[in-house]
Formats: C-alpha cells, structure tokens, sequence
C-alpha cells in the first residue's frame, strides 16, 4: 500500500482546546485519529508509535526535555475515530513567551508508514501579575521553614482568567500553575492566607457571581464555590477560631464545584464565616 493511498485512509489531526497558555501551564494536545481503511489499526505497541514537534516562532525546533508517556495499545476499527490526549508542557521548552506550532507523526508498523498532521498554532503569554505573597510550609521541625511564593495573574485565554502559580521563594521553580475560574474585567480578587498557609481566593465572575477558592502551598485546590450576590456581597472574613470562610452572599452549587456538591459536607476548616 502506498503512502498516499495510506494518509487518504488514515489521518491525524491535533485539537487545541486553547491558543494561548501561560508559561508552565498544562498542555494537552488531543491527537484524533480517523481510520478509513477497511482494517482495524493496531497502535501503541511502542513508545515511538507517536512523536510530537514543535517549532518556534522562527521555524527551529523546540528542545526536548523527556520522553512522552505514549505507548499504550489500543485498536481503532474501519470507520471509528479514537483521539489520545498528552500534555506536552514537560516535556518541551516553552518557557519562553511567542508562537509556536505542534504537529504530530504517527506510525502503522503493518503498513511501514508514517503519518503526519497539520501543524496547529499556540502561543505563550507571561500573564499579568496581581499580587504575591512568601509563606513558609506548616511543619514541627525546629529548622528554617521551606517557603513558598502564591502568585496571582490573569491572562485573556477565551476570556479573562484569573491563575495561581505556585513557586519556590525566588521563582526559579514552579511546583504549580492552575487555572482558578474566568473573572471580570473590573474585579479586584481578595486574597488571605491562612494559619496552615493556604491561599484563600475570592473574586467576582459574572454580574453577580463570585467565585471562592482555597489552594495549598503544594499547589493543590480543595475547595472551589460559587457564590452569588444576595444582599450584602460576598467577602472573605476570619472567624474567631481563625478559620477563614465567606460572609454575605449566597451559595450556589454548580457542576465545576471542589469537591462535588455530594461531598460538600466533608470539607473541614474551610467553612463559610457568619457574618
């Protein structure tokens, strides 16, 4: 079988769920492989079943930094479609802000063929800085703590998104970067950490929606809430045992809740505050 006649058969396409990232977020790239062939298409077998390439700006490839988690068997029959995602983001260097683009190649040992997708576009942003703050890391021991910086950005990924990065005392390293839910131009986000050093996030979402988060210095989020204006406006306050929740408002259960509505009940030390 030819080439040709292979890549009309098969193809490969890489599905972006965004053009633009912050540096160190998460990259996955969906690969979406559609079989034609009349055959079913056996894959996976070996790690070099699926390569990536990006290239920057100027055309040069992008180093790599390890190998993708990749092999995995799996089979796709005559006229089905089967898509493998795999975050990109740590395994090339991207650190660094402009375009870039990423294809994919594919290879059917049976057919002794490679084939390759259309290069998509992204780009890499630095993000606008909010707000930081150095913590140390809770701990017993008698020894200098080891610290850790929360820094707040925001960047128009789809629209403006409010992030966290998790980073070591001097950002030489980042433990974490996540997104923390879409905001509003006007909105101020209102930032405490508390005893156990975990940053406490309340911002404005919608015309009348807040969101409320919690993250820990490992860059973890146990707690996301939505909640909504209904009388006094929602804020952060700090209860007499020192917990810190959200006066005012009112709570909304939603489906991109941390943790789940059903496990709502289970979350401790991080309660909402009479007002």
């Amino acid at each position: 079988m030819s080439l040709v006649a292979g890549t009309a058969q098969v193809t490969v396409d890489i599905v972006l769920d965004q053009e633009q990232y912050l540096r160190d977020e998460s990259m996955p790239v969906k690969v979406r492989i559609t079989n034609r062939s009349g055959r079913t298409l056996k894959l996976g077998a070996t790690a070099d079943w699926l390569n990536f390439t990006v290239e920057n700006r100027e055309g040069h490839n992008v180093a790599r930094l390890g190998d993708l988690p990749v092999k995995e068997e799996f089979t796709v029959e005559s006229s089905m479609v089967a898509t493998r995602t795999v975050d990109i983001a740590p395994f090339f260097n991207v650190g660094l802000p402009g375009r870039y683009t990423v294809s994919a190649e594919m290879k059917i040992p049976e057919w002794n063929q490679q084939i390759s997708s259309k290069p998509r576009n992204f780009s890499v942003t630095r993000g606008a800085p909010l707000w930081e703050q150095i913590v140390g890391l809770p701990g017993t021991g008698s020894g200098v703590p080891e610290l850790r910086k929360y820094i707040l950005q925001q960047a128009n990924v789809k629209h403006l998104t409010l992030y966290v990065r998790v980073t070591d005392e001097n950002e030489n390293k980042t433990f974490k970067l996540m997104p923390v839910g879409q905001m509003v131009s006007f909105s101020r986000p209102e930032p405490q950490v508390d005893k156990e050093s975990n940053l406490h996030l309340l911002f404005q979402s919608g015309a009348r929606s807040f969101v409320y988060a919690v993250v820990t210095p490992a860059g973890d989020m146990i707690l996301r809430q939505r909640h909504d204006y209904a009388g006094p406006p929602p804020r952060l306050r700090v209860g007499q045992d020192g917990r810190i929740g959200v006066a005012g408002g009112q709570r909304f259960f939603s489906r991109d809740d941390v943790p789940p509505p059903i496990a709502i009940g289970s979350t401790n030390n991080v309660s909402a505050v009479t007002p």
